[in-house]
């Protein structure tokens, strides 16, 4: 894993989907974008975060996940307009602060 980059994960993911259905768009700073079109597919955009991508590069159990992406995305294309990853609530627990709990005595 080590000698691919976040964008040919980002190919290697979307792989899974028809080739001519699927269309790359500009690439951003944060994010890489596709396009979806398809008659029967639902999904339309697919939107992988740059730095998610790096981390899951980094991670020793990197093949597995990068299945279960792929595995996800294909189940994903017929029920959602949008695949994110990482989805937007993982992201938002992740960038919370932790919460103190405290005991009040009487």
């Amino acid at each position: 894993m080590k000698s691919m980059d976040e964008t040919r994960l980002a190919e290697e993911i979307v792989s899974v989907l028809q080739p001519a259905a699927v269309r790359s768009c500009t690439s951003e700073r944060d994010v890489i974008r596709y396009a979806v079109r398809g008659k029967l597919l639902k999904l339309r955009s697919i939107i992988l975060d740059r730095d998610a991508l790096r981390r899951l590069l980094k991670d020793a159990a990197a093949a597995v996940k990068i299945e279960y992406l792929k595995r996800d995305l294909l189940r994903s294309a017929g029920i959602r307009s949008e695949y994110r990853y990482p989805r937007p609530g993982v992201v938002r627990r992740r960038n919370q602060p932790e919460m103190v709990l405290a005991t009040i005595r009487r």
